[in-house]
């Protein structure tokens, strides 16, 4: 399964991590992913679902 949001469709970002001596190589970020169980048409489901949607999530009900 990839890194991605299931309900957002956030991904991982990439860019250069800089040396002191500003040397550049790439690296990447990942989502903080979280497995939770949520309610889809009156179901409970497991998603894999970013920090960010998940606290917006609890904010709503």
């Amino acid at each position: 399964m990839s890194r991605k949001c299931e309900i957002s469709g956030k991904g991982p970002m990439s860019g250069n991590t800089r040396s002191h001596a500003l040397n550049a190589t790439r690296r990447k970020w990942n989502v903080n992913l979280q497995k939770a169980t949520i309610l889809v048409n009156g179901k409970p489901k497991k998603v894999k679902v970013s920090a960010r949607e998940l606290r917006t999530l609890r904010k709503g009900s």
